[in-house]
């Protein structure tokens, strides 16, 4: 399944600066009886977003109307706990394009990597100047390129450096996961094959 060609993103951004984010909490279990990709967004943080009677808590931060953007900026390690790709399912399905990070547990962090979406683990500093710049401007805007693997913070013009994996990379600059990358190499694998003795 393709997915949105990551290249350059600006977009403001919506502020989590809690720690030790676990899967359950960002997909309950009780939400993983669908085996399609789609849908998950609406329960994303469910019982952190609504009431036990629906209504949303006006105390989280996706229920407040001043905060929006393709990138959520998350505390210290998110992603944690059960193995459950619905979590980054329910995180692209929401429309988040981008987490940022002290932080990723590597299983969280390989699949969102999977399926389009760019976690990006910035030093404890920077994510505090982050932090520090959306309470100042809630439509401060940080600008993630991924072919120079950099982070700024418009407001400031402050940026660091990130890690990916080179194959993730290509992918994600591709719009590819795993099986449109044998997909775009159909050509060179069926020459290979003709060649192949067996």
């Amino acid at each position: 399944m393709a997915y949105d060609k990551f290249t350059v993103l600006t977009s403001t951004a919506v502020p989590m600066p809690i720690e030790n984010v676990d899967t359950d909490q960002i997909i309950p279990a009780r939400f993983l009886k669908a085996t399609e990709r789609k849908g998950f967004g609406d329960n994303l943080f469910r019982d952190w977003r609504y009431n036990g009677d629906d209504t949303p808590k006006k105390d989280f931060v996706l229920n407040n109307p001043i905060y929006s953007g393709k990138i959520l900026v998350a505390g210290k390690n998110f992603g944690s706990g059960s193995s459950r790709e619905h979590a980054a399912w329910a995180i692209y399905d929401y429309g988040f394009r981008c987490v940022v990070s002290s932080f990723f547990a590597d299983i969280f962090k390989n699949n969102s990597l999977n399926i389009g979406i760019l976690p990006v683990t910035v030093s404890p500093a920077f994510l505090d100047k982050i932090f520090t710049a959306i309470e100042a401007d809630p439509k401060a805007e940080l600008t993630v390129d991924l072919a120079k693997q950099s982070i700024t913070i418009a407001a400031t013009g402050e940026s660091e450096s990130f890690d990916i994996n080179s194959y993730k990379k290509h992918n994600l600059m591709n719009g590819f996961d795993d099986i449109d990358y044998l997909q775009a190499m159909k050509d060179e694998i069926q020459a290979f094959a003709e060649k192949s003795l067996y």
